[in-house]
């Protein structure tokens, strides 16, 4: 249906061209708000009547006529209906849709791919601080920046997927006395454990039970190792450089496991710490300086943001000499883009909104090429996780929060990835983990992958009744396909490709887990409508090879989202 719906866009444009040199380029078809309208629907003729002086009917009728006289239209068409002002509604021949049936079987794991486009795009996501366990906000980050890399995959980018992360400054610190402290055999609630009263950044203090696991293995000498580090502890609870390098180690090696759990892997773990080892930061600095962006106040480095549509200038370097969060966040995107990637995105929480603004007016005023709007942001909220209809706040790992790894254990991955894919990443989202258990069309990735199961059954058996192999179905006549709910999932198998390259520009994974929703409930009225192992032999390798084709697609969709797709449940 791919090679019809391209070579009836490219008469339309021609006749459209025609009609007004210049229009040809805006050739589209939309889809009819009715099913029975048709299964295309052109506006073209309302959008031309106002220029061309002409009423938007008669235009319709001129234009209908004319793409009735092309070879393309002649071949895949049945009919074209003028409908209101001048819609064009165009019903296909049934061999047009039943093409997509031989597309989807020639291209297998690869159909709606786009050819490699020669670019790269860095996808930063995750970049959790080393101080804990990855709680369900990572989660939604690692879903989301999993499937939107997935999704610049499938249109031709070479993907880079990266986790950052602040191996310094006081959180680390937090860290490292929380620690010491446990493995000196307090905990909280001891007199020698700080208090808000205290101390105001008392409250940052780790109390979880990782923290004392931390402490026991600190005290063990033990080794751990994660993808970007190993470090071996002295047992010296005194030493507190070498506890906060077992202390990050750890939780880097926690959060590996985290990933593991969700089959995720980064291709680099880029260090905060390093913008500093290397000069990077201090050279920002100085060359913001030196264009003349920054000036003097209150003792402090203020950079003139408000050149770049900030609602103010922002501090740079405090009254203390230390830099501001967002001074090494400039610094390290001058890095992206010297390591040549020209798109970047980031996946953050909206608590991140504010440095948006200043992060892109750091990179505006170092004037090293970078584009404005450089780079591309996805803002998410936060996960409310709702067990036994009660909101869960609290994890005994983590000590204030729902981990991953407790989703992950409650549910499952394929459950955690598509719920969490489940709607806009700005949109509050409630984790309901007993309709993730749930086996029934309620649960969407149970809907979804069981209709992929069923398909795989009904290929079982006829293969254990001595039919071929799915191979063989590629080039079976297809002609018996001409029901109506036959060729209502043909239409939407040919709406893949579309969708994918949709939800890439958009950065929206969301529209995928929707696609697939809406496929596998056409698979299933389809099902129940027509009996696939029917006697008559045509008939039946006809309904296998779409059943195949579907088959494929939602393993494609349920792949970009990185959910498994069952051949049995």
């Amino acid at each position: 249906m791919l090679t019809a719906k391209n070579e009836l866009l490219a008469a339309l444009a021609g006749e459209l061209e025609v009609l007004s040199p210049g229009a040809g380029a805006k050739a589209a078809f939309e889809s009819p708000k009715v099913a029975a309208h048709g299964d295309f629907a052109c506006t073209a003729a309302m959008q031309l009547a106002k220029p061309l002086k002409l009423n938007p009917r008669a235009l319709g009728e001129q234009l209908k006529a004319a793409l009735e006289a092309t070879p393309a239209f002649q071949r895949w068409v049945s009919a074209i209906e003028i409908a209101g002002p001048g819609f064009l509604n165009i019903l296909l021949q049934p061999a047009a849709k039943q093409e997509v049936v031989r597309e989807v079987l020639a291209a297998g794991a690869h159909f709606g791919y786009q050819a490699d486009n020669g670019q790269q795009v860095l996808v930063e996501f995750v970049s959790a601080n080393p101080t804990g366990p990855l709680h369900v906000g990572h989660g939604r980050q690692a879903a989301l920046g999993d499937a939107i890399c997935n999704l610049f995959a499938t249109q031709g980018w070479k993907v880079h997927r990266e986790f950052y992360y602040n191996d310094a400054g006081v959180q680390i610190d937090t860290l490292t006395k929380s620690t010491q402290l446990r493995a000196k055999g307090f905990k909280p609630g001891d007199d020698c454990w700080p208090t808000d009263s205290e101390n105001p950044l008392a409250k940052n203090f780790y109390n979880g039970d990782y923290i004392a696991d931390i402490a026991e293995a600190f005290k063990a000498k033990a080794t751990v190792k994660a993808d970007d580090r190993e470090f071996t502890a002295n047992g010296d609870v005194d030493d507190y450089d070498n506890i906060r390098g077992f202390a990050v180690a750890y939780l880097r090696n926690e959060q590996d496991k985290d990933l593991q759990a969700f089959n995720l892997k980064f291709d680099e773990y880029y260090l905060e710490s390093s913008l500093y080892t290397s000069g990077r930061v201090e050279g920002t600095v100085n060359k913001l300086i030196a264009n003349g962006k920054t000036y003097e106040q209150d003792g402090a480095l203020w950079l003139k943001s408000t050149d770049y549509g900030d609602d103010k200038d922002r501090v740079m370097r405090k009254q203390d000499g230390t830099f501001t969060y967002f001074v090494p966040d400039v610094a390290y995107h001058i890095a992206k883009w010297e390591r040549g990637f020209t798109k970047v995105v980031n996946i953050q929480g909206t608590d991140h909104h504010g440095t948006i603004a200043r992060v892109r007016a750091g990179l505006q005023a170092a004037d090293v090429g970078i584009p404005k709007g450089y780079p591309d942001y996805v803002l998410h909220t936060m996960v409310r996780v709702v067990k036994g209809g009660e909101e869960v706040k609290i994890s005994k790992r983590a000590g204030s929060y729902v981990t991953l790894r407790d989703l992950i254990e409650w549910t499952s991955k394929d459950a955690v990835r598509f719920f969490l894919l489940s709607r806009k990443p700005d949109t509050e989202y409630t984790f309901d983990v007993d309709l993730a258990v749930a086996q029934n069309n309620d649960n969407p990735v149970y809907y979804v992958q069981y209709a992929h199961a069923r398909i795989q059954s009904v290929l079982r058996a006829w293969q254990e009744a001595g039919g071929g192999d799915v191979a063989s179905l590629k080039g079976v006549d297809l002609a018996a396909l001409e029901g109506p709910q036959a060729q209502a999932l043909m239409l939407q198998l040919a709406k893949y490709p579309e969708m994918l390259t949709a939800a890439a520009d958009g950065e929206a994974p969301h529209d995928v887990t929707f696609y697939l929703r809406d496929l596998a409930a056409s698979y299933h009225s389809y099902y129940d409508a027509e009996r696939i192992l029917v006697d008559d032999e045509a008939v039946k390798k006809a309904r296998l090879a779409l059943v195949a084709a579907t088959a494929q697609v939602l393993h494609n969709g349920l792949a970009v989202l990185g959910v498994s797709a069952p051949a049995r449940m």
